[in-house]
């Protein structure tokens, strides 16, 4: 066997490896966490979510996001999803890209974009930096659902239900592909499919879900993308 090419074969494949760790590695992550007062107490789920700047070699793309609308359980057939999407005029997708980041400024922490992979601490999401909020009477059904106002969740719950918070926390990075958890980094959350089991079928059931809760302007985005991000 020829030994000759195997150094430089096992360079290029490091190379290789290496520049792939750093396109695809998220430029930070965050937890985004819903809490909500219901009569029977206080619910509350949470979603990671990981930010990736372009740093491939057309530097054609911009900024993505990666992670699922965070669901949560109210208890009595109740749900409230805050969604990967905000609502200014139209439907904004990008949004989400710049939340945690946006939410350490606004309490105070003049952080950069690079910066945010060191941060810690968790920072209220308030105002506009609040996702769009969406209720389903059904889960299985897409034409079900409708738009909750943050400000309001008894109109859609009834008495006694109140958005107490919404928090976004940066959270370890990890070393990709192989942040699987604990000292590897937080993983992407994921579920939002088994919760809404539509979004799994390849028809135009987010565009149902999306028109149902009376969003604007969702002709020019991809419907799911305000569900999941691969």
């Amino acid at each position: 066997m020829n030994f000759r090419w195997l150094g430089p074969v096992a360079l290029l494949a490091a190379l290789f490896i290496g520049d792939q760790i750093r396109i695809n590695r998220p430029g930070h992550k965050y937890r985004l966490t819903v809490e909500v007062e219901t009569p029977a107490g206080t619910k509350s789920a949470s979603g990671v979510m990981s930010v990736h700047p372009d740093r491939g070699y057309s530097r054609r793309g911009h900024t993505a996001m990666k992670g699922d609308a965070v669901f949560v359980d109210l208890g009595g057939g109740r749900n409230l999803v805050a969604l990967l999407a905000h609502l200014d005029k139209t439907i904004d997708l990008d949004g989400m890209n710049y939340v945690a980041l946006r939410a350490y400024k606004a309490n105070g922490r003049n952080v950069s974009f690079n910066e945010m992979s060191g941060m810690s601490g968790t920072v209220p999401v308030t105002g506009a930096l609040i996702p769009v909020l969406v209720t389903f009477a059904d889960p299985t059904d897409p034409a079900s659902a409708r738009l909750v106002k943050s400000d309001d969740l008894e109109a859609a719950f009834g008495k006694g239900f109140r958005l107490y918070a919404v928090t976004a926390e940066a959270v370890p990075n990890g070393l990709w592909p192989l942040d699987f958890g604990g000292v590897l980094g937080e993983p992407v959350t994921r579920g939002i499919e088994a919760r809404l089991p539509w979004l799994k079928g390849g028809d135009n059931s987010a565009a149902t879900a999306l028109r149902a809760a009376g969003l604007p302007d969702i002709e020019g985005i991809d419907p799911k993308e305000a569900f999941t991000r691969k």
